[in-house]
């Protein structure tokens, strides 16, 4: 199983909740305690997102970790993330 389909719609959900709240990658990012390229590298498959992640992540959007999760809010998306 590769990194990309162990986070499965993590990173969709992500990068969704950004959009619908009008935030930036790279807001979020630092707020979270990443760097841009190390954020970058989650929501594209590159590095795994760890639980101690979801929560980081999810703080920085001020959303419930248990959205990440969400599959509802993907039916129908095929959408490159990045």
């Amino acid at each position: 199983m590769t990194t990309a389909e162990c986070n499965a719609t993590v990173p969709q959900n992500i990068v969704r909740i950004i959009r619908k709240k009008g935030l930036k990658q790279k807001f979020v990012a630092e707020r979270a305690g990443y760097s841009e390229q190390q954020f970058s590298d989650m929501l594209n498959g590159r590095k795994l997102i760890k639980p101690c992640d979801l929560y980081a992540i999810a703080g920085a959007m001020e959303a419930n970790v248990g959205e990440l999760f969400d599959d509802a809010g993907l039916e129908g998306r095929e959408e490159e993330v990045g």
